[in-house]
């Protein structure tokens, strides 16, 4: 492993006894000499800190803005999206497991890509963001902060898609180069945390409340409905007022459907009933955007005003047919649209 690029980390202390303390997320690790973080991409060699998958890229390619999904971020744009290997979750029903675990074995697989290319390849394709995606971005920060840095002054925004264990002092650290998030709400129980992802809960509602309240980042949850295990009505109701009462109604929800994957490959994919059922859970605990994912053509793929009804984007998939949101307000009614670019 000493022979892989490796670079000074950002955001950790120095402990007694060579040892180190991370605080990028939520786990705080306190790391031994020669020992490993738990994301496995974070080393303490000799008494500093290191991060061992800077420019070590496992994805690079652009996306559709509503992939991530961001529905309510400069719609209809192109997103440059990269990853690099690694994760501080385990989640037993991960699709990007492949990368996202794949440290496992003491070796970081990657290609050398320095943020000023991946700033060059998100021009020459078109993109007007960049988003750090697929595996966690907390966790190679380091790239994020440069890339991200290099992105603003050409103009370009920067997004992350997260599980949501972010420490405050890693969101103070990003706030001033990124401008959207999308967070895992990934269930409202902490058995569910910590049973299929290894985690817990309660770092996840810290870190929604802190962007909520602290922050001008851009705020988008999803929330995969696992059938069986997370799809209750009663849990979902508790997740739908929970955004609408403790972050904003103008929070869009994404419920999204579950396929088998990784070690969760006994569960049949979500029902369109349970899909169905979960968006009117939302929209009455006073939700004013909520969406259905990985249903193409379901109208709840579309962005509705909450207050006459107009339609206002209409999607299929990740594409955007038409798009009538004047100036950040509905073209019909006049009613405030939240969220950041939205007007065609």
């Amino acid at each position: 492993m000493e022979k892989q690029p490796y670079k000074e980390a950002v955001l950790w202390e120095a402990r007694d006894g060579q040892k180190v303390r991370c605080i990028l997320c939520q786990w705080r690790c306190l790391i031994n000499p020669g020992q490993l973080g738990r994301c496995r991409v974070r080393k303490n060699i000799n008494g500093t800190l290191f991060s061992l998958n800077y420019v070590k890229i496992c994805a690079a390619n652009p996306d559709p803005i509503e992939k991530k999904p961001l529905f309510h971020f400069q719609p209809a744009s192109q997103s440059f999206s990269i990853a690099a290997p690694g994760c501080n979750f385990q989640c037993v029903f991960c699709q990007n497991w492949q990368i996202s675990q794949s440290p496992g074995d003491g070796v970081i697989n990657g290609q050398a890509y320095p943020p000023d290319a991946i700033v060059q390849a998100a021009i020459k394709t078109n993109c007007t963001s960049i988003a750090y995606t697929y595996t966690e971005p907390t966790v190679f920060m380091e790239l994020c902060a440069e890339t991200a840095t290099a992105a603003k002054k050409k103009g370009l925004s920067n997004v992350f898609v997260c599980n949501g264990y972010m420490t405050p002092e890693a969101i103070d650290f990003a706030r001033g180069w990124l401008d959207g998030i999308n967070v895992d709400l990934k269930a409202f129980t902490d058995k569910f945390y910590r049973d299929l992802c290894k985690a817990r809960l309660k770092p996840v509602l810290e870190t929604l409340e802190y962007l909520a309240h602290k922050t001008d980042i851009w705020l988008e949850i999803t929330t995969l409905l696992v059938p069986g295990q997370n799809d209750g009505p009663e849990e979902l109701r508790q997740i739908a007022e929970y955004i609408a009462q403790k972050l904003s109604p103008d929070v869009p929800w994404h419920i999204s459907r579950f396929f088998p994957q990784y070690h969760l490959t006994d569960v049949a994919p979500t029902a369109q009933a349970e899909l169905e059922q979960a968006y009117e859970i939302g929209k009455a605990a006073g939700l004013r955007y909520v969406y259905v994912g990985n249903l193409p053509g379901n109208r709840a793929e579309s962005t509705w005003c909450y207050r006459c009804g107009a339609l206002l984007i209409e999607r299929v998939g990740y594409r955007v047919r038409q798009n009538s949101v004047k100036d950040a307000h509905c073209s019909l009614c006049n009613a405030e649209i939240a969220g950041v670019g939205l007007s065609s």
